[in-house]
């Protein structure tokens, strides 16, 4: 017979029942052990008290609430006005632009400029990290104003000028930075570049600039660098879309938004320059390592940003999996389930101490660290290349511990999952990252030296570990030697691996045994491809588990 509802007299059909409590109105550092530690051991412990408040408000409104609206409410472009003059526009939603001003309150575009210390680059790698969770969307324009400064500082007078407002903490008087290279017949091949930059009545350093650029990031960011080809050579430049007299620089179209997978929360750009006046940045024919300081910078974002991403999988699985119940258990207490999620958390851990070490060598290397400067510029490619695509399977595989709840949109792992490719993409997809693995390895020796100095840290503490570091010592050798073409063919494969050990020998050094253990005889320890779940016999589930798995009142 079925139920009455006793109020209604109806039959009662609804009944919720089996379903976890929301994740959400709880403090994100707090509750992230790993990040807590990584921040601490990485020289950002004296900014705890400033990532447990950051944790706690982007725990509540801003994950709940602001970061889903954001996604489903994509901005729009508004070339003209009701008058036909032309404005370039872009209407955002207010969940995202209250995401964007806590992100710039927090200092996550300005901090370790403003407050230069040791630990700097690390605590706001924490707030990227954090505020990311709630809406990967926001990060792009918050990255590339940090990472414009120490490009802009190649052209002091202007630095003078600008550097004050992208690091303004102010929301309503800070600046935002965005960039424009690359162009629909180059891509990554930004030499091939057509934009021209002629000289410009108006002083010494201001150019015209005409083209197009296929992506622009945030196209109504205060200004641009951008890259133009100008009498010497390939030259980066600074584009304002406010001229000095605060008239508009009308050269400068917004000519459509992109329709992208994910984050669509972001305005991405196609743009056109038809005599837009904008300041060189260096010399002349230097566009590329003037702007690579940019690049570097937000290929750091990269890897923090799918860390953060997967922590986030990681977070709703452990969750789900601790309230649900099938067949009569807990799917926490289900041994295959169990092994899937330790799996998941041991992917998110060696991402995060890899992200947070990496960001400790951009502190280090400001202080004029050599040492510092040879890791990062192998370490960074290394990285980006190898955590930025392991965010995709690690939010695919985290859907499926949801089930059908998880493949719905009201779930945060469709987002998850549309997000996780771009930062793979974005700034270098694998084989322009592989590739620069490669350059680093036969151009910057010391550079290798370096990263092997940092693996080496752990040698002794496992055989398994010290034999796949002498692979891989024999493996770049021999990569050496090989031709041209048979050593590209084997970029990938070094990329990969040298990320590996690294991570590894992170695990070993700063882990829970058990975390070191399955990590190493999963990852380094085991033959040809494996799905998630297939941990060895004898990994302590539980305890990494446990590790990972928020725990909210």
């Amino acid at each position: 017979m079925a139920l009455q509802d006793r109020t209604t007299g109806q039959h009662e059909t609804h009944r919720v029942t089996n379903q976890p409590p929301p994740l959400q109105g709880f403090d994100l550092f707090e509750q992230d052990r790993v990040l807590v530690e990584a921040t601490a051991r990485e020289g950002g412990e004296w900014g705890a008290e400033r990532l447990h408040a950051f944790g706690s408000a982007v725990g509540r409104e801003p994950l709940a609430e602001w970061g889903p609206l954001a996604d489903r409410n994509p901005p729009s472009l508004r070339t003209h006005d009701r008058y036909g003059n032309r404005v370039d526009e872009v209407e955002f939603h207010p969940a995202w632009t209250a995401l964007l001003h806590l992100g710039i309150s927090a200092g996550i575009p300005s901090l370790p400029w403003r407050e230069p210390r040791a630990g700097g680059h690390v605590v706001r790698g924490a707030l990227l990290y954090l505020l990311s969770q709630a809406e990967a969307g926001v990060g792009c324009p918050l990255s590339m104003t940090y990472a414009a400064v120490p490009a802009l500082r190649h052209e002091p007078a202007l630095a003078a000028g600008w550097e004050p407002r992208f690091t303004d903490a102010d929301p309503a008087a800070a600046a935002l930075c965005g960039m424009a290279m690359t162009e629909k017949q180059g891509g990554s091949d930004v030499r091939a570049n057509t934009t021209q930059a002629v000289p410009a009545a108006g002083g010494e350093g201001v150019y015209e600039l005409t083209g197009h650029k296929w992506f622009c990031s945030h196209p109504v960011s205060d200004a641009f660098l951008v890259l133009a080809q100008a009498p010497g050579g390939l030259t980066c430049f600074l584009l304002p879309r406010a001229l000095p007299d605060g008239s508009r620089n009308d050269g400068f179209h917004i000519i459509r938004l992109k329709d992208k997978l994910g984050t669509r929360s972001l305005a991405s750009g196609e743009v056109e320059f038809d005599g837009a006046l904008a300041w060189r940045v260096g010399e002349e024919g230097r566009g590329v390592p003037t702007i690579i300081e940019m690049v570097n910078h937000t290929r750091l974002d990269c890897v923090l940003g799918s860390a953060a991403n997967m922590r986030r999988a990681v977070a709703e699985a452990t969750h789900h999996a601790a309230f649900r119940t099938a067949f009569g258990r807990r799917l926490l207490d289900q041994p295959l389930m169990r092994s899937v999620l330790a799996d998941l958390c041991l992917e998110s851990e060696a991402a995060s101490m890899l992200a947070f070490r990496l960001a400790r060598a951009f502190d280090e290397a400001g202080t004029g660290s050599e040492a510092a400067l040879a890791f990062q510029r192998l370490a960074t490619p290394v990285a980006k290349f190898w955590v930025c695509k392991r965010a995709t399977p690690v939010a695919a595989e985290a859907m499926e511990v949801l089930g059908g709840n998880g493949y719905v949109e009201e779930s945060p792992l469709p987002r998850l999952l549309r997000d996780s490719p771009l930062n793979s993409i974005w700034e270098g997809s694998g084989n322009v990252i592989a590739l620069d693995v490669l350059r680093a390895l036969a151009r910057a020796p010391e550079a290798a030296d370096a990263v092997f100095e940092e693996i080496e840290q752990a040698r002794g503490t496992d055989r398994r570990f010290d034999r796949a570091v002498d692979g891989a010592r024999s493996d770049l050798s021999r990569l050496g030697s090989m031709d041209p073409d048979e050593a590209e063919r084997e970029a990938r494969r070094s990329a990969e691996r040298l990320a590996l050990i690294l991570q590894a020998s992170l695990a070993l050094r700063h882990s829970p045994a058990a975390v070191a253990d399955a990590f190493i005889g999963s990852r380094l320890d085991s033959d040809g491809p494996r799905s998630f779940g297939t941990l060895p016999s004898g990994t302590d589930l539980g305890s990494i588990i446990d590790r990972h798995r928020p725990v909210i009142a």
